[in-house]
């Protein structure tokens, strides 16, 4: 057994939560396995067997049988978008659709319940994930006549699942002021069909354009209205998370007002999650980045020491920047969202304010400028180490720049998901040689010495860290077929990647991570075990308990809301 010196229940140290007769995984080297857990003030005072565990037991214990279910640490969901998720809960959910007209019949039952003027928004269609490709199309994507017909009064904006591109209708495009004229910005572009007339799809920074008009019509609101709605936003992705047994969230890009909305639900007691928040804000608002750290806050409900950059776009929509020009569009090598100057400022900015750099990039090419970017960055700041700087996604790799990570440090922060979810079209965009070569390697990028975290980009994924787990040890796409499972993670490295080293990317693995005397009691009990079941059963495996800061959030299929007070205080 593993406790802290002297604490014991017959030396006065009685704990406030046991879990005994459980399967506990630890994710810690010094006790890798044990059976009960004790936890004082929410934080763990003991790891043992059940009988070494029962000396922390009175009457004012809560005492959990778990009856053999599986006890790990709670899962780290090391990339995804917290708003971004609350608010996919209030969209279009276009996930459920099969095909181009699906999409529109759900748009005309929406468009007759608005009034004129309001904006409907839907997200999660994928263009390759359709049964049948959409006539007429430029580029695979469809004509936005249709949606112009059944939507005449409101503008749509329909956002790709990747979170990429977006297909708006003509009310869109006339309240945003974009027509045939109007040129691609930098870093994005304009879909046209052969005499030059925009056919409703726009990439990358080109949704911009509906962004900033959704933008200005939600103004209109008052200052109450935007303040309830984004706190209801907030509170539908903390919900979603405890009930996935997720514990803490990185959070892949937020504004310092959105950060600031954090601070005030967690003084409010309003957020179970921990988050772990990466600053999206441009370049000239990252003067006097220094004074907006922030470590721990709320018992350490939110560190806020990243800044989160995007070099690229995605795959699914030609985004990737690319070495060599796409199989599927032989024109193309991708999109680079950001000028390299800029990217070496926000990475100066960084280095020199003690704040990791975490940058989306997708594309070989993307990969590769973002690592010489920071080779540039470090070797000028001989004296900084530690550094722990992320690349987001490292999806497609070059097989020379795969060594490159563990050399420089620089963490994979992956999605497992995406591989069986994207599996089916890579080949088609990139050709089998380069798939097989680099594309979500990180069994190649593990066995080289990198730390890979893991997590699903939600809402492109669902955030279902069981999901992303199953994705990550089998590869196996929804036919059956397994993309390259010679980059399969073994269970345990799967299970690494969701705990361990999710907290070792923010820093926090002193706190975070395993069941380890000392740590936050944040832990999952799974009501199967998920690193020797049949791997057709993964899938099938339930969240029992979420447990944060020693407190149930969610339990028995129940999620939770109680006074968070009586764990700020500690």
């Amino acid at each position: 057994m593993v406790s802290f010196p002297g604490c014991s229940a017959k030396k006065g140290k009685a704990a406030d939560m046991v879990l005994k007769n459980g399967k506990i995984i630890t994710m810690d080297p010094a006790i890798p396995r044990a059976e009960a857990v004790a936890i004082l003030k929410g934080r763990i005072i003991a790891v043992g067997s059940n009988k070494e565990i029962d000396d922390y037991i009175t009457d004012e214990t809560s005492v959990r049988d778990l009856e053999g279910k599986l006890v790990i640490p709670g899962f780290i969901e090391s990339h995804a978008h917290f708003s971004s998720l609350g608010m996919a809960k209030r969209y279009l959910d276009l996930t459920v659709t099969h095909n181009w007209d699906d999409i529109v019949l759900m748009v005309k039952l929406s468009a007759e319940k608005r009034n004129p003027g309001e904006w409907i928004v839907g997200r999660g269609w994928h263009q390759e994930k359709w049964d049948r490709v959409p006539n007429p199309n430029v580029e695979g994507l469809p004509l936005n006549d249709e949606l112009s017909k059944v939507s005449p009064q409101n503008p749509v904006m329909l956002i790709h699942a990747s979170g990429h591109s977006c297909i708006v209708n003509k009310k869109a495009m006339e309240v945003a002021g974009v027509d045939s004229k109007t040129p691609d910005p930098a870093g994005g572009k304009i879909i046209k069909d052969g005499s030059g007339r925009p056919i409703g799809a726009f990439l990358e920074t080109a949704m911009d354009f509906f962004y900033n008009a959704r933008d200005i019509y939600n103004a209109k609101r008052t200052p109450q209205q935007i303040k309830e709605e984004n706190r209801d936003i907030a509170e539908l992705a903390d919900r979603e998370c405890s009930e996935k047994g997720i514990t803490t969230f990185h959070d892949a890009g937020a504004s310092y007002d959105t950060i600031e909305l954090y601070k005030s639900m967690i003084l409010r007691y309003k957020l179970h999650t921990r988050l772990y928040v990466m600053i999206g804000e441009t370049n000239d608002r990252l003067k006097n980045i220094g004074k907006y750290k922030i470590i721990g806050f709320g018992n350490n409900h939110l560190t806020v020491r990243a800044i989160k950059r995007l070099i690229d776009g995605a795959l699914g929509a030609h985004g990737a920047w690319l070495l060599e020009p796409y199989d599927s569009l032989p024109t193309s090598t991708g999109l680079n969202t950001e000028p390299i100057e800029a990217m070496k400022e926000t990475a100066r900015i960084a280095v020199e304010n003690g704040f990791q750099l975490c940058t989306h990039a997708i594309g070989d090419r993307g990969n590769r400028e973002t690592l010489d970017i920071y080779e540039e960055a470090f070797n000028a700041h001989p004296g900084k180490k530690d550094l722990r700087w992320r690349i987001e996604h490292a999806q497609h790799l070059h097989p020379v720049d795969i060594p490159r990570f563990a050399k420089l440090g620089v963490i994979a922060a992956m999605q497992g998901v995406h591989c069986i979810s994207d599996g089916p079209w890579v080949p088609k965009r990139i050709g089998n040689k380069r798939a097989e070569e680099g594309a979500y390697a990180w069994k190649k990028l593990i066995d080289a010495g990198t730390v890979v975290s893991n997590g699903t980009d939600a809402p492109v994924e669902d955030v279902s860290p069981i999901a992303c787990y199953y994705a990550s040890v089998t590869r196996r796409m929804k036919d059956g077929n397994v993309f390259f499972g010679q980059q399969r993670m073994t269970r345990l490295q799967a299970l690494q990647t969701y705990t361990i080293n999710g907290a070792y990317a923010a820093f926090e693995e002193k706190i975070k991570g395993s069941v380890s005397v000392g740590k936050l009691a944040d832990i999952a009990v799974l009501s199967k075990d998920i690193t020797t079941i049949p791997e057709e059963e993964i899938l099938s495996t339930e969240v029992v308990y979420t447990i944060v800061g020693g407190y149930p959030v969610y339990q028995n299929n129940k999620y939770l809301k109680f006074d968070l007070k009586s764990m700020i205080r500690y």
